[in-house]
């Protein structure tokens, strides 16, 4: 059931998307209730949702195009949360009521025609602009940024990120309407190297990596803060395997790699 009117969001609020690649939701709740993660557990708790897909390619592509990960429980379409809906398709043309009706072929187009400067920092290679595949959802924005240190292969990769987005935040000037997005790739494989000792990625490594995302996290908000009223997304693309079931890691449909965390709230600005 609808619960935020996007109508009275877009426009007055700048939007900051954060989708933390690969963030199981069994992990995100241990962690959650564990106190782990304690600048996430400020702004409400995880919805245990289904991922739109089970990899970072074409869960993105439902995503940018409004199909957020849906609530579970939710067995009709009709009745999930609709943040961004496609003025061209499905249900008749006709919006649910609450969602923004977007024009073009991502809601980020669609924000972008409202007067937003849209920017994409980039983590994993879907991001990297590096190959034709790499630059395909980069090109949805206006502004878009991937370096090395950005990649899952570099422990201290969300504090590049969100370092970089902190710095040109403060680089921005005027009233212009931001929308940014993240890829923070810290989760995603490989992952054990935030855990003493070890050489495999496990349930353990990706917990760390989730409690040092969230020490992150509170720079990018504050700057935020600063700026100005701001509406935030915050979830995972889809789960990942460590041998249940034999399976490792993601790209194939099962329960935990297509169980996903989401939530949203808003950040009020500082007085």
């Amino acid at each position: 059931m609808q619960k935020t009117d996007m109508n009275q969001i877009v426009g007055t609020c700048h939007i900051l998307f954060v989708c933390i690649d690969s963030l199981r939701y069994d992990v995100a709740f241990e962690e959650q209730e564990s106190g782990g993660t304690p600048v996430l557990n400020r702004y409400g708790r995880w919805k245990k949702c289904q991922a739109p897909g089970n990899f970072t390619y074409p869960s993105h592509q439902a995503m940018f195009a409004g199909f957020f990960p849906i609530e579970e429980g939710v067995c009709n379409m009709k009745k999930r949360e609709t943040l961004f809906f496609s003025a061209d398709i499905g249900m008749g043309r006709k919006a649910p009521a609450g969602s923004y009706a977007f024009r073009g072929a991502t809601w980020i187009e669609g924000l972008a025609r409202e007067g937003y400067d849209t920017y994409c920092i980039g983590g994993v290679s879907f991001f990297d602009k590096r190959t034709d595949v790499g630059r395909v959802m980069p090109s949805y924005f206006k502004h878009s940024y991937w370096k090395p240190s950005f990649g899952c292969r570099v422990k201290e990769s969300a504090g590049h990120q969100i370092q970089f987005a902190v710095r040109r935040l403060e680089q921005m000037t005027g009233d212009t309407n931001i929308l940014m997005y993240l890829n923070i790739s810290a989760l995603h494989y490989p992952n054990y190297f935030y855990t003493d000792g070890e050489k495999t990625d496990s349930r353990a490594s990706h917990a760390a990596a989730l409690r040092y995302v969230d020490g992150q996290l509170e720079k990018l908000f504050a700057a935020f803060c600063k700026k100005g009223k701001t509406f935030v997304i915050c979830c995972s693309d889809h789960g990942t395997c460590y041998g249940e079931d034999g399976v490792w890691y993601h790209g194939i449909n099962h329960p935990i790699v297509l169980t996903v965390p989401y939530k949203h709230f808003l950040l009020q600005e500082e007085v």
